[in-house]
């Protein structure tokens, strides 16, 4: 037998299994990816493990690389694919050790735009990092928006638009936010590709999210700023 005839998952490491694991999301590798999930689950590794040193680690290298235009969106969205089989298996353990929540957020593509390849992105990479997630879909209006953001007593709102003449809706639900007293509980971030800072600005949302490989560092950010915890 040659020296290098791959080992079975069982004979790897620890540490060589979340390596597997992190590549195999990288390449879109779900069969595999689930395979070394598992493992690490029977090696005695806790779900919270698991899903921060195995499958957050790998997007946010996914996410770099997008980042760079070395990945494009059809790999991104193999690896958000890979992504969801792995977290399929370890939602329902999360859910029962109550691992820690550190928000809890809605999102959706604003009314008239049913675009939602991106948002269902950071919907999963949130969920990846400890945001309860609320995914309303596509085609949403700003009642909507508030009655689940009410609803769920959610402290963030995601919005996403890709087309210009949908972007400006935005502004119409962060004024509702405005007159049902919500506006200042409630951190708004806004994405999509016709968007900018000074739109986000401009309409009085607290961040724009120029790609999925941000929002997690930005919401978290926010959210310790609103909870006095940042430096």
């Amino acid at each position: 037998m040659s020296d290098n005839t791959p080992k079975s998952l069982q004979e790897l490491s620890t540490e060589d299994v979340l390596t597997a694991m992190k590549s195999d999301l990288y390449e879109g590798n779900v069969n595999e990816l689930t395979e070394e999930v598992r493992e690490c689950l029977r090696r005695g590794m806790t779900a919270y493990d698991t899903m921060t040193r195995g499958l957050i680690a790998g997007m946010g290298i996914v996410g770099e690389d997008f980042s760079d235009g070395i990945l494009f969106v059809p790999e991104v969205l193999m690896s958000a694919r890979a992504m969801k089989g792995g977290m399929e298996i370890l939602r329902p353990l999360l859910a029962e050790t109550d691992s820690p929540k550190v928000g809890k957020a809605v999102i959706g593509t604003v009314k008239g735009d049913i675009h939602d390849i991106g948002k269902n992105l950071v919907g999963m990479m949130w969920e990846g990092a400890g945001i309860e997630v609320i995914n309303l879909g596509n085609n949403i209006d700003a009642d909507t928006f508030v009655a689940a953001l009410e609803e769920h007593q959610a402290n963030i709102l995601g919005m996403s638009a890709l087309l210009t003449t949908t972007m400006p809706y935005m502004k119409t639900v962060i004024d509702m936010l405005k007159s049902r007293g919500l506006r200042e509980q409630t951190i708004v971030l806004v994405g999509g590709a016709p968007l900018n800072a000074t739109f986000a600005e401009n309409i009085g949302a607290d961040a724009y999210c120029s790609d999925a490989s941000v929002v997690i560092e930005i919401a978290k950010n926010l959210l310790a700023i609103k909870r006095g915890e940042a430096a």
